[in-house]
């Protein structure tokens, strides 16, 4: 088979934007053969690029030429078409794709390129083996699913990009090789040929470069940033991503909440959905105490205190504590459970308590017993029970374990995770999870206020919960809590949640050098230790710091999420798998003894 070249021939339409309106034109359609149908005299040949497909016709008694090509045409093959647009005959539309209406009758045909057979067609809808999507992402990429998605990825960056640039805010672009710095997971490192045994680390974030931009008086600086963390991977997960990062001086949470809403509405218009902030917010105390988690997935209900509800007299007949709370939660619609599934779940959830000290009340055996049936009317009543939900009270055992003592949250934490456990598993009852593309299906959620610190029993430490270039409350650090009560210190730390993911993180930093000082100390860090780790940043915080703050949204999740997929790799062009290896290339891989003994390196064997 001989090749064509293409020459001067430049295409004057994309396949997929022909429409009936462009019946009796004459167009030039490039891209690959999609699929190709043979019924002798006529062959059918969908041409598809990124925008979309068109149907090819060729005749063999118009163009005997270009059909002898067709014949040769194969799957994936590159083709160029020069032919006239014309309506199918009635009764031949295809409603399923936008050119439907069309066909382009082929003059000329040119075969630029050939193909082996793929090892899956991009033709196909859905390809169960993911790793031999990501081995030939090149192919995967083709699919029309992958290309709607980066598409999107595309307006949606753009959308963000041109709102914050009309707010005034100036794109910066931060160092990719930089110091090590504790950021809460481990660097990537980047050996230095020049000064040997020395390394950079690939940015967790741009945090520190961030605060310094306004320390040098930028006002309000963002970027649409990579980042690297060398962490355990999951379907959310990656170790390099890309985070909608900004920054501004002299703000109030508020303000920076107002930025972060006008450029996700801006991005979920890109997507066809009408977002109307401002957002709920809610501290950290009320989302722990109402939902178990700081994410609260806020499509089902939260959950409710119903210790008020049970008396002395049942909590002593059925040895429950006295002083711990008790909680409740519904399920919508999950209908009626017939005895034995209800028993069956109830055992299930009893088995997973273990000896955590948490048991179930069972409601609906309560109101069968004569004195206690108007204590469980009083419960559903109290939880707002429907007539087909499902009711579950979760009651803390006498004796229930010291952890309580440790963590007040503890018994609010279990129940939320149980809460969400069980929505999952009724899921296709109360059908809360599903997308209907509307903007009641994502409920999003300013989270405010979260501790300062956070206890590490392994160590006997207090750990930064936030980073610690987060500023504490200023009541806080006035009574004291910095040094006396570590765990009452709340900071001005937020997190923007949707439908239980977090979004994204942010908060007000310290921009005085001797809070910051008494921060560090506060972590267990000398003076001495503070400066070997952040001499240069300490050092510019002396000369003038305005108040500042900020936030890091994920633009991968927030793709992800739009797109309707599951996974990350959905929504990057090149991941890694689950092993942090990229397939496609092949990497990581070995090096040669030339290059290790350049950067003074030797591979020592795990042991």
């Amino acid at each position: 088979m001989t090749l064509d070249f293409l020459g001067k021939l430049q295409r004057t339409k994309m396949c997929g934007d022909l429409r009936a309106e462009d019946a009796g034109n004459d167009v030039v359609l490039m891209g690959w053969v999609n699929r190709r149908r043979d019924h002798g005299n006529l062959i059918f040949l969908d041409v598809r690029d990124r925008s979309g497909i068109t149907q090819i016709v060729l005749d063999i008694e118009k163009s005997p030429e270009a059909h002898a090509k067709a014949e040769a045409a194969r799957s994936e093959y590159v083709v160029a078409v020069k032919g006239s647009v014309r309506k199918r005959a009635a009764g031949l539309e295809n409603p399923n794709m936008s050119t439907g209406d069309v066909e382009v009758v082929a003059h000329e045909l040119l075969l630029l390129n050939e193909a082996k057979t793929p090892p899956f067609s991009p033709a196909e809808e859905a390809i169960a083996n993911e790793e031999v999507r990501l081995k030939y992402r090149y192919l995967d990429l083709r699919r029309v699913e992958m290309q709607k998605n980066f598409a999107l990825r595309s307006r949606v960056a753009m959308a963000i990009r041109n709102y914050l640039v009309a707010e005034g805010f100036l794109e910066i672009e931060t160092p990719f090789m930089t110091r090590s710095t504790p950021e809460g997971a481990r660097d990537y490192l980047v050996p230095s040929r020049v000064h040997g045994g020395h390394f950079y680390a690939l940015p967790q974030s741009p945090q520190i470069f961030k605060q310094i931009l306004m320390i040098s008086g930028f006002d309000k600086y963002f970027q649409i940033a990579r980042c690297f963390r060398d962490e355990d991977l999951r379907a959310d997960r990656q170790p390099e991503f890309t985070q909608i990062d900004l920054e501004t001086t002299f703000p109030q949470q508020e303000l920076i909440f107002g930025f972060v809403e006008g450029f996700l509405k801006a991005a979920f218009r890109e997507a066809g959905i009408t977002l109307e902030p401002p957002f709920v917010q809610m501290t950290y105390d009320d989302a722990i105490k109402n939902y178990g988690i700081d994410k609260p997935d806020m499509r089902l209900p939260a959950m409710v205190s119903l210790t008020d509800e049970l008396t002395s007299e049942l909590r002593e007949t059925l040895k429950i504590e006295q002083a711990l709370p008790v909680l409740g939660f519904v399920i919508p619609s999950v209908g009626e459970l017939s005895g034995t599934a209800r028993k069956s779940l109830l055992s299930e959830i009893r088995g997973g308590f273990g000896d955590s000290g948490l048991d179930l009340l069972d409601v609906a055996r309560l109101k069968t017993n004569e004195t206690f049936a108007p204590l469980a009317a009083a419960i559903e009543t109290k939880a707002s029970l429907g007539a087909d939900d499902l009711l579950i009270v979760v009651t803390p055992k006498l004796g229930t374990p010291a952890m309580w003592n440790y963590d007040p949250q503890w018994i609010y934490k279990r129940v939320g995770a149980l809460r969400l456990t069980l929505a999952a598993k009724f899921a296709d009852k109360h059908k809360r999870f599903e997308q209907t593309g509307t903007a009641a299906d994502f409920k999003f959620l300013w989270v405010t206020d979260f501790p300062m610190y956070e206890w590490d029993e392994e160590h006997k430490v207090w750990n930064a919960a936030h980073h610690p270039f987060t500023s504490p409350h200023e009541e806080d650090i006035k009574a004291g809590k910095l040094t006396n009560d570590k765990g009452a210190v709340r900071a001005l730390a937020y997190d923007i949640v949707l439908n239980g993911t977090e979004l994204g993180s942010g908060s007000i930093r310290i921009h005085r050098q001797d809070v910051q000082a008494e921060i560090f100390r506060s972590l267990g860090m000398t003076d001495e230790e503070a400066h070997e780790r952040f001499g240069f940043f300490l050092d510019a915080l002396e000369y003038g710091t305005p108040p500042h703050g900020g936030i890091a949204l994920g633009l991968d999740r927030i793709v992800m999420i739009l797109a309707g997929a599951t996974s990350l790799r959905e929504v990057i062009a090149f991941p890694k798998t689950a092993k942090a290896i990229d397939l496609m290339v092949d990497a990581p891989t070995p090096v040669s003894e030339q290059q290790l003994k350049e950067l003074s390196l030797r591979v020592a064997t795990k042991s």
